[in-house]
């Protein structure tokens, strides 16, 4: 049958990291590939409990709900949001399927075919497969270890004239970098002068191995404080990484006039998000330790972190290095330039052994001996085989290049 797909369908691509992972499901693969917390982590018996106490205040709890989200719920979510600094009303707040639907319900109601979205370089790829499924263009901004580099964000804000500059500033994914708090202004100060909307995406925040040394402030906090009246930055968060991503539970987080039209393309998407998960989260939130939660697995992640990147020394693999997040859950590769990543994930598949290469994360030109590792899904013993069968697919490689080498000679 010759269906007559829509242009969004043809514009949207399969995800790669979603393929990849059905390749990790082979019998006996290890993955380092898919973003994913500790199943360990989860809070089963609070989850259970709170789900318990929605079913036992009756029916109401199973019947349609207002599309903003469970207003005891979003007004929990503002707390914890103005404990942090944020500035947040639950008047201001959308409830989402999830911060993958906040990105779509914001593109989807600021971007036309052809309009532009500054992005880092690299980025997450999930925003831009979200991106280009409304026919929009990505462009790439130079970044450093600091976040974008002002003078390139300041040039490509002139030259292409965005609609919105995407940003993962905090633990960002792939490469779990932090943005300094001079950068953060910086981009405050210069989206506000040529007048272009920033989206803040922060899925892994709170998830911070040394606390008290981060100086990270979201920037809707320095928005609010540099400027007077309607915020310039949207944000997003989840629960996905603090609590459960089976919850499928974000929020938008914007000024009044973004929430209204946000939620009025909501309602066409899907009503409303699941108003018993909604539910069974504000319960949890009212009598679970949240914070203390978030602290134990940000000290378990980090206890994996550097089991992982010890292993990885101990290989002394020539010409391979890699960053030292002090949060999230990604380690971000840079391989001998010759070295390609979808190479060496061919032969990890080989050896089964999941990793990511860097190649989609950019908008623009690629680098293509970048990779990306997740150190939280994996069980912490796994971790050295993961390791060997990791330094084996590097050993192929290098095999295959000498083996290139004397067929030419």
């Amino acid at each position: 049958m010759n269906i007559p797909w829509s242009k969004m369908a043809l514009n949207t691509p399969s995800s790669v990291v979603r393929d990849m992972l059905q390749a990790a499901q082979a019998p006996g693969m290890i993955s380092l590939a898919g973003g994913l917390p500790a199943q360990s982590s989860f809070p089963v018996e609070a989850i259970r409990d709170a789900y318990h106490q929605v079913f036992m205040s009756g029916a109401s709890a199973l019947q349609y709900a207002e599309t903003e989200g469970f207003r005891p719920l979003r007004a929990k979510i503002a707390e914890r949001l103005e404990s942090k600094g944020i500035p947040a009303s639950p008047d201001h707040m959308l409830l989402t399927t999830g911060s993958q639907q906040s990105i779509d319900l914001v593109c989807r109601i600021l971007l036309d075919p052809g309009d532009r979205v500054l992005v880092e370089s690299p980025t997450y790829l999930a925003a831009l497969q979200v991106i280009h499924s409304y026919q929009a263009e990505s462009h790439g901004v130079a970044c450093d270890e600091e976040g974008m580099l002002p003078e390139s964000l300041e040039e490509q804000l002139k030259l292409q004239r965005p609609k919105l500059v995407y940003i993962n500033p905090t633990f960002s994914n792939p490469s779990g970098k932090v943005w300094s708090r001079a950068r953060r202004q910086q981009a405050v100060d210069l989206c506000r002068k040529y007048g272009v909307l920033i989206l803040e995406d922060d899925p892994y925040g709170e998830i911070r191995f040394n606390p008290e040394q981060l100086d990270a402030p979201s920037l809707v906090e320095l928005d609010a404080a540099s400027y007077e009246g309607p915020s310039n930055v949207i944000y997003t968060s989840t629960f996905s990484k603090t609590v459960a991503p089976g919850l499928r539970t974000g929020w938008i987080l914007a000024s009044a006039d973004i929430i209204k039209i946000a939620a009025r393309a909501k309602q066409g998407a899907d009503l409303h998000s699941s108003s018993i998960d909604q539910r069974a989260l504000h319960a949890l939130l009212e009598t679970f330790d949240l914070d203390g939660h978030i602290r134990s697995i940000s000290k378990d992640y980090a206890k994996r972190m550097n089991k992982m990147t010890s292993l990885m020394t101990d290989k002394a693999w020539e010409g391979i290095s890699w960053n030292s997040p002090q949060g999230g859950m990604f380690l971000w590769l840079e391989l001998p330039e010759a070295m390609s990543a979808s190479n060496l994930f061919t032969y990890g598949i080989q050896e089964k052994v999941c990793i990511v290469p860097g190649d989609s994360f950019y908008a623009g030109t690629p680098e293509l001996n970048r990779m990306r590792i997740n150190f939280t899904h994996t069980d912490p013993e796994l971790l050295p085989e993961a390791v060997e069968r990791m330094d084996r697919a590097i050993q192929r490689w290098h095999a295959s290049v000498q083996s290139d080498t004397a067929v030419t000679l």
